[in-house]
């Protein structure tokens, strides 16, 4: 049996600040995933939604959440959450149900109504936590990460304030050509440099901010595509959600204070490198096949980082390929063709799956302005705390 699932429809709603709730933004993407696929909601068998924690009680059962938004109809639900990963995951969820003949259709939701500033600890006493640790203990919030991260690449592989502020020229020219993406507006490495320091070296302009914003997929079996009509879908090849192997040797949120290749000797790729691995080797692909990719740019410099870690480029040599024009539009692999996180901003459980929307006009040829030519096989790398590693991949 093929382990293909066909996407028959991809929708958003605008990232932005729109100051209401996320059930609203959830709602729209569903139903321009739905208008898009051409189907009627009361034909959809499954709804899987990425779990809304800080949103108040509706986030713990986004599922059901969502399915009452639509209207009951008797669908099957499902709720995930993974921190920033839910959104692969919950495709990963869809996927299993379809292959597995729980569902010929599944309708795949994700949004947020993102608090203004740096994402934080629910309140409470949990020494337990290495979030909340993080925080009481070391006050050390998302952006100090970041932070201290560009500054091991500096030291490690002589990246440059320039190198960084390139990454949010780059993603800025693409996410102007989006009309989901928040920010809107080219830059110049000048205005990055000129932006206000957050966690030196990284400016604002560095670094992503949180969002609200909704995105959603229709998901199929091959068979019901091809009753459907859909000859030629887009189709998930291959989702990897793997968690770190010891020794774990890349000192990572909210974990900032371990490392333990002190007790041992690392042995096979890190962490973030064993997720594309797994995807690729489920796909039956490597990076030499790949058309564009999406990843999750929390800042500039991660974003370096990811070009390594999808094995673009060989360790340390991430800067080299964003100055020669590799990573953008119209080079050999665009990466943040939709303009990343830099663009749209963090709204959790949607970010994922808008990765996903994406890679789908990408291969669909459907994506206008910022269309990578001739795109036939797409990447998505994501990683939420506590070990969540998630990738997609999609060819058509």
């Amino acid at each position: 049996m093929t382990q293909d699932v066909a996407v028959l429809g991809a929708g958003m709603h605008p990232w932005g600040k729109w100051g209401r709730s996320f059930i609203e933004y959830g709602t729209a993407a569903a139903r321009a995933a739905l208008a898009d696929a051409g189907m009627d909601w009361r034909d959809v068998g499954s709804v899987v939604g990425a779990g809304t924690m800080r949103g108040g009680y509706p986030g713990y059962v986004a599922g059901a959440t969502f399915a009452k938004a639509l209207g009951w109809q008797g669908a099957r639900v499902a709720s995930v959450y993974a921190a920033c990963a839910s959104g692969a995951q919950a495709v990963n969820t869809a996927r299993a149900q379809i292959l597995s003949g729980l569902a010929g259709v599944v309708l795949v939701v994700g949004a947020d109504a993102a608090p203004k500033g740096f994402f934080r600890p629910a309140g409470g006493e949990r020494p337990d936590d290495p979030d909340w640790l993080r925080f009481r203990v070391l006050g050390a919030t998302n952006p100090t990460y970041f932070g201290l991260y560009a500054r091991r690449r500096m030291a490690l592989h002589g990246d440059t304030l320039e190198d960084f502020a390139q990454v949010k020229v780059k993603n800025a020219a693409s996410g102007a050509l989006n009309p989901n993406a928040r920010y809107r507006t080219a830059v110049t490495a000048e205005e990055v440099a000129g932006s206000a320091v957050v966690a030196d070296p990284l400016r604002l302009l560095d670094i992503c901010a949180t969002s609200d914003g909704g995105a959603a997929l229709v998901l199929s079996s091959m068979e019901f595509a091809r009753r459907h009509g859909a000859a030629d879908p887009v189709r998930i090849r291959a989702v990897s959600t793997v968690t770190p192997t010891y020794p774990n040797t890349v000192l990572d949120l909210p974990d900032i204070a371990t490392d333990s290749a002190a007790g041992a000797e690392p042995r096979g790729p890190v962490f973030r490198a064993s997720i594309a691995h797994a995807a690729y080797e489920e796909a039956g692909i490597g990076p030499e096949d790949l058309s564009l990719a999406e990843v999750y740019d929390l800042s500039t410099a991660l974003e370096l980082q990811w070009y390594e870690d999808l094995g673009l480029c060989g360790g340390g040599e991430g800067a080299k390929l964003l100055r020669e024009g590799v990573t953008a539009l119209g080079g050999r692999i665009p990466v943040n063709a939709s303009g990343g996180l830099a663009s749209f901003g963090e709204a959790v459980p949607a970010q994922a799956i808008a990765q996903v929307c994406e890679l789908t006009w990408q291969l669909r040829g459907t994506a206008g302005a910022r269309q990578v030519a001739g795109a036939r096989v797409g990447i998505t790398a994501n990683q939420g705390l506590f070990g969540h590693g998630s990738s997609v991949v999609a060819v058509r």
